[in-house]
């Protein structure tokens, strides 16, 4: 009588270890799949100008390799341009496009803004749920102003988001390497990394 009484013990703390690990199991959040999108910020002919030297000698190397890597892996590069409607620069004019070296292509989804943040009042958001994208790279200018206020309009809209170290630039190269230090940001190398080991 005892050893049934065991026994029977035994078999329902089994079955009640194997019901609360299925419950668990059932009960864990799904992790997301990384599904990365690149945005190149107003990298215009108009706005490079201004830009420091110190960031631009690799910073436009960097922005093109990015564009390179993204394209391997098929994966959507978004080209943001910025305009104001009182001074422009004036879409269709040169000053308002990226230089020619830049290997962007015409079928790149393209987003014009008015606003710092590529999100604000643009069809952003609507573009990059439609790719299926949840993680976003920026490069580009003004690292302490449109890619600035892009990385917090995304991390708003629940994307992560990285700043890529070596892309991105601004008038003045040590408060790009002050955002450098308060935001997220990726080497270049660490980007490729991720967008090799991404399933």
């Amino acid at each position: 009588m005892k050893h049934k009484f065991y026994f029977i013990t035994f078999f329902l703390l089994v079955l009640f270890l194997m019901s609360t690990s299925i419950f668990a199991q059932k009960n864990e959040p799904d992790k997301k799949q990384v599904k990365p999108a690149l945005l190149v910020i107003d990298i215009q002919s108009e706005f490079l100008k201004y830009m420091s030297e110190d960031d631009k000698k690799f910073g436009m190397e960097v922005i093109n390799g990015a564009i390179y890597m993204f394209r391997q892996h098929n994966l959507p590069i978004i080209r943001v341009y910025h305009t104001d409607p009182s001074w422009g620069p004036k879409p269709g004019t040169e000053p308002f496009e990226f230089p020619k070296s830049v290997i962007i292509k015409d079928d790149d989804p393209k987003v014009v803004k008015n606003f710092p943040s590529a999100f604000q009042k643009t069809d952003l958001d609507k573009i990059l749920k439609e790719k299926g994208s949840n993680t976003l790279f920026l490069c580009g200018l003004s690292s302490v102003g449109c890619v600035l206020a892009t990385y917090f309009g995304g991390m708003e809209r629940d994307y992560k988001v990285f700043m890529i170290k070596e892309g991105i630039m601004s008038h003045n190269s040590d408060y790009t390497n002050v955002i450098k230090d308060i935001c997220e940001t990726v080497s270049f190398e660490t980007m490729i990394f991720l967008l090799e080991h991404i399933k």
